[in-house]
């Protein structure tokens, strides 16, 4: 088979495993919202809100896949990574939904399956051997988004102030920097420090969620994890002003 014909099999098969994937947690997101909004009695608009924010982030992965997923299969740790995308959609459709404890424990159940297969995805593609940059961009903006969502549905629970939107907005506002300062830019070194700021985070925001903890202990426990992730910015900003002369990898 001539090169083009190779690369074009390629990237069908990888197009294909993709559409297939996200199509399956498409149908899922309807399905479990519409449940969702008939159980918790959530507004007409739950369900829209949560299958149209899942439609563009796959749209956006389908689109960006074949110029940066090096691989012919779409893999099942990107699989596991679209799911969580899925529960992150979900969670974000309850914002404007009210500070009901059963809305407010919903979301504190789907931001923990978030959470828990945050601990999959990676795993398995290094077992899978199908681990690559686009995976990892992919896991770590879903993070993002998580933390974000959770923050802000802790604001509307009205157990916490509008600092909490501080853990969500960090991470944004770093990357916006970064359009002004390039070193900003470079790649960070891996750093368990880090990755452990950010599983923090997510676990003391889906705490803060559980109406059964009281409002001071969420409290504690979310300024904790913000001044953690707070001091691992910190580290890395400083890292990378040390480096800023360095020629660029």
């Amino acid at each position: 088979m001539p090169m083009d014909g190779v690369v074009a099999d390629r990237r069908g098969r990888l197009l294909r495993g993709a559409l297939a994937g996200a199509g399956i947690t498409l149908a899922a997101v309807g399905l479990c919202a519409v449940a969702a909004s008939e159980a918790l009695v959530l507004g007409s608009t739950y369900a829209p809100k949560a299958v149209a924010g899942f439609a563009g982030v796959a749209a956006l992965i389908v689109a960006t896949l074949p110029e940066h997923h090096p691989f012919a299969r779409f893999g099942w740790a990107n699989h596991v990574t679209l799911a969580r995308a899925a529960l992150v959609a979900l969670a974000a459709a309850l914002i404007g939904e009210g500070d009901a404890p059963r809305i407010m424990a919903f979301a504190a159940a789907l931001g923990s399956a978030a959470v828990a297969l945050d601990f999959v995805d990676g795993r398995l593609a290094r077992a899978t051997g199908l681990a690559s940059a686009f995976g990892a961009r992919f896991d770590m903006e879903t993070d993002a988004a998580l933390v974000m969502v959770l923050a802000a549905l802790a604001w509307q629970s009205g157990r916490i102030g509008p600092w909490v939107l501080a853990s969500g907005l960090l991470r944004y506002a770093f990357v916006a920097a970064g359009r002004s300062w390039p070193w900003l830019r470079r790649a960070l070194p891996p750093s368990f420090r880090r990755k452990a700021a950010a599983a923090v985070q997510m676990i003391a925001l889906v705490v803060v969620l559980v109406p059964e903890v009281p409002p001071p202990a969420g409290m504690l426990v979310a300024a904790g994890a913000l001044a953690f992730l707070c001091y691992s910015f910190l580290v890395d900003t400083l890292w990378l002003h040390a480096h800023a002369e360095d020629p660029r990898p």
